[in-house]
């Protein structure tokens, strides 16, 4: 039986006079890869932040093991859009920031040939290519061993094919290590190729909660469940 790591609870969220997230309920349990879609300012990116401990709730609670988060989360990461690499250091030294030693030089060499960047190590951000940077960024979130990985459209300006490969390196590296993972994407496809289960947000609650048990199938017939399943929540998203 899957095992709960995070219970969202009739969460809240208001700015102002605007209410952007009302009455969000969702359990995400270890291990398992969960994407939230909807339309542009309907919340997806607060609720991220909220499970970063980066803002507080306005109303109900954010449960993780069993305790209400307030503050940063500190076992959990974030990758952003941008990769946020410091230009001024080396790949490998972006990795590993403030970590030091022959153990931490070995995990962050093992990472970046996880990610397919072993031979990029002494090169600098200037010089990598946006996939290449993102790959690092993915490479420095692991370093710090999150329990919970939070992705807020990090692959949202890459090219099409630079952006499928990252798609599937990203679920392979997350399903091989068991890294809890909640994915914030405006790309149903992407969800449906990346997720065990999709989150529709609508309205400023979260709508509805769709399996997808495809995800990684590389049969033609498990290809257009995927396709089936993209029109059922795009459908649900603008109806």
């Amino acid at each position: 039986m899957p095992q709960k790591l995070l219970e969202i609870n009739k969460v809240g969220k208001i700015y102002g006079d605007s209410t952007i997230l009302s009455n969000a309920n969702l359990i995400i349990n270890e291990g398992e890869f969960i994407a939230l879609v909807g339309m542009s300012g309907g919340g997806k990116s607060t609720l991220l932040r909220m499970l970063a401990g980066l803002e507080e709730t306005s109303a109900g609670s954010i449960i993780q093991d069993g305790n209400e988060i307030h503050g940063l989360n500190k076992e959990a990461r974030v990758m952003f859009q941008e990769d946020r690499l410091l230009p001024w250091m080396n790949v490998m030294d972006n990795v590993l920031l403030d970590k030091k030693g022959k153990q931490a030089i070995g995990e962050a060499t093992q990472l970046l040939e996880q990610v397919e960047l072993g031979q990029y190590a002494k090169q600098f951000p200037a010089q990598l290519s946006g996939g290449q940077r993102q790959r690092v960024a993915l490479a420095r979130a692991l370093m710090s061993h999150p329990r919970l990985l939070l992705l807020d459209e990090p692959l949202g300006a890459l090219d099409a094919l630079t952006r499928t490969k990252m798609q599937d390196l990203i679920r392979k590296v997350c399903q091989e290590k068991a890294i809890t993972t909640f994915l914030v994407t405006h790309d149903i496809n992407e969800a449906v190729r990346m997720a065990d289960r999709i989150a529709i947000i609508k309205n400023g609650t979260i709508w509805r909660i769709v399996d997808n048990p495809y995800r990684g199938k590389e049969s033609l017939i498990d290809k257009e469940k995927e396709v089936e399943i993209s029109e059922e929540i795009l459908t649900e998203i603008l109806d």
